[in-house]
């Protein structure tokens, strides 16, 4: 008994021994790294390191990949050529600008050719709304088209907005080609929409927008009629609409006043769409007087560098009304003659629809209104160039109050 407790005795001497010698070697390798961290030449190892270090963060940040700011969706169906033409001239301008606007086709139906061109191009997102359901028209004679064009918008929008989560969305259809500053405008004027919520959606697109009756490639206004043709609008917006949307002629649906509820659009005096599409769903309805003549803009402007708060609803108004109010007025049944080479922007009053489509003729612009409103017009006023830099103002009867006018 007394052996064994020896050799625990032995044993516990032992490990004590090898322990010292351990604590004893670390205290030592502890010194001497120390050392060297205070050297000079480590202080120099740990100043270079550092900004590699910083630079590696920067790169971090820099990498962080950029949220879009807006989906931009071509809607097709049956007409591969045009779709081609459309992709080509989109892609032409958003190859530098590709994260911020990610492109789709949203085709309609089955056809194939169309298919296989959307997905010919590996920059763009194919999706396909099979409806197959039979369309039942509310009137007879009414065009199918119409029908199946409003429920593909709203498959697409829907698709785009409430399950791919985009806050905005560009509309183009399968027969527009766009401007060079296309996409600049648009990422332009939707920091405007997001400030001002009166302003409902933003176009591209000017009704009146022919070569005679366009200058200014800087100009923009807020108008009461919704143009269509190359628009945006933000996912609330959309939120709004998408639970009534119509069953047929939705742009017309958009231009009811019980819709837009006093909300205004923005548009630009010199297009940046150019609708092509002489053959399609209104078989050709106004192309050759109305879309074939339109200016689409091929100057460079700096939106960037553009002060738009002019166009916020309180600015605007202002703005638009001393335009007015500073205009010559003109009077008489021949008025487009009268105002061809006057020095200043002139304007001219209207009594009713009917009048208003008397003068229109002799000018050339668009006749049409929706709901009481003239294509284009705001507050009642219709304007446009005419052959020179001359603003044209046409004045409904509640333009004068609208605007604050006096003695006009």
């Amino acid at each position: 008994m007394a052996s064994e407790f020896c050799n625990v005795r032995v044993l516990i001497v032992a490990t004590a021994a090898i322990f010292l010698l351990i604590q004893i070697r670390l205290f030592t390798t502890q010194s001497r790294y120390a050392d060297r961290l205070a050297s000079p030449e480590s202080k120099k190892f740990r100043m270079r390191s550092m900004p590699l270090i910083q630079e590696g963060l920067q790169q971090s940040s820099l990498n962080v990949i950029e949220a879009p700011f807006s989906a931009v969706v071509i809607m097709a169906c049956n007409r591969p050529d045009y779709l081609q033409r459309t992709i080509e001239s989109v892609l032409k301008y958003q190859r530098s600008v590709a994260s911020k606007f990610p492109v789709f086709v949203s085709q309609d139906g089955t056809n194939p050719d169309v298919k296989s061109k959307a997905l010919s191009y590996s920059q763009i997102s194919h999706i396909q709304h099979m409806d197959l359901e039979p369309v039942q028209t509310e009137r007879p004679g009414e065009i199918v088209a119409y029908y199946k064009i409003a429920r593909h918008y709203k498959w697409a929008l829907d698709e785009l907005f409430l399950k791919k989560n985009f806050s905005r969305v560009i509309i183009l259809e399968d027969d527009m080609e766009i401007a060079p500053d296309f996409f600049d405008y648009f990422e332009a004027t939707g920091a405007l929409m997001d400030n001002d919520k009166s302003i409902m959606a933003v176009s591209s697109w000017n009704d009146n927008g022919q070569r005679q009756f366009v200058h200014d490639p800087e100009a923009l206004y807020r108008s009461d009629f919704f143009p269509g043709l190359g628009w945006m609008l933000t996912k609330s917006t959309w939120l709004e609409l998408s639970p009534k949307w119509p069953k047929a002629y939705w742009d017309d649906w958009v231009r009811l006043k019980d819709v837009h509820k006093n909300r205004q659009f923005i548009r630009p005096e010199i297009c940046r769409t150019y609708n092509f599409g002489e053959h399609g769903s209104s078989m050709g309805q106004f192309f050759k007087q109305y879309l074939e003549p339109i200016k689409l803009n091929d100057v460079h402007v700096d939106w960037k560098e553009m002060d738009l708060g002019y166009l916020m609803e309180g600015n605007f108004l202002k703005r638009f009304t001393k335009m007015v109010a500073d205009a010559k007025p003109l009077y008489g049944a021949d008025v487009a003659r009268q105002a061809y080479g006057i020095d200043g922007d002139v304007k001219i009053k209207y009594n009713d629809q009917m009048d208003f489509e008397r003068i229109a003729r002799q000018f050339g612009i668009f006749q049409e209104w929706k709901d009481g409103i003239p294509r284009t017009a705001y507050k009642g006023v219709v304007v446009f160039r005419y052959q020179t830099s001359t603003r044209i103002f046409l004045l409904g009867p509640a333009s004068l109050g609208q605007l604050v006018l006096e003695n006009v």
